[in-house]
């Protein structure tokens, strides 16, 4: 098997340090920067916790994991699993650190394995992360081809594998 990496993501966000953890952890509403994905947690954003990211209708999973770390707002880190995949688990954590003019947030994955179908996404998915949570955070929205690009998925959801059911993924 090939060796894990690491993936790194950086961006200034030109908005407060408050807005930007906002945007990356709240729950009850989609995460616009993450995929139109809704955060769900079982006790809430403590370590140890059980987490998973959902569709909007709930009904698929797309990613599961375990908070390691919260300390808001300047640290977030969680494991990550993708359910259409049965790669190993990697690490995701967003660290913030305000500067001249906003907030440095790096985007960070560790322990992906190079080669896999999660490292390709990783490797693609971080990029859009940082940029659609930059475009969120200073202009209220996502870009237009990124908010096309969530209706998509809203109309396609029902071609998502069987095994991303959420009855697949009990909290």
């Amino acid at each position: 098997m090939a060796e894990p990496q690491d993936l790194v993501f950086r961006i200034v966000v030109k908005a407060p340090i408050e807005r930007v953890w906002r945007e990356l952890t709240k729950t009850g509403e989609a995460q616009g920067a993450i995929f139109n994905a809704w955060l769900h947690t079982r006790g809430g954003l403590v370590p140890g916790a059980a987490m998973q990211m959902r569709t909007g209708s709930g009904k698929h999973t797309i990613v599961v994991g375990e908070v390691v770390e919260c300390t808001p707002p300047r640290r977030f880190v969680h494991t990550h699993r993708f359910t259409q995949y049965e790669d190993p688990v990697c690490q995701v954590s967003y660290e913030l650190e305000p500067v001249q003019g906003g907030v440095q947030v790096t985007l960070r994955v560790t322990g992906v394995t190079a080669g896999t179908k999660t490292a390709k996404d990783m490797a693609g998915g971080g990029t859009m992360i940082v940029n659609t949570l930059k475009a969120i955070c200073e202009s209220g929205r996502p870009a237009f081809g990124t908010r096309l690009m969530y209706a998509m998925f809203t109309a396609l959801e029902f071609v998502l594998p069987a095994r991303t059911k959420s009855g697949h993924w009990p909290l």
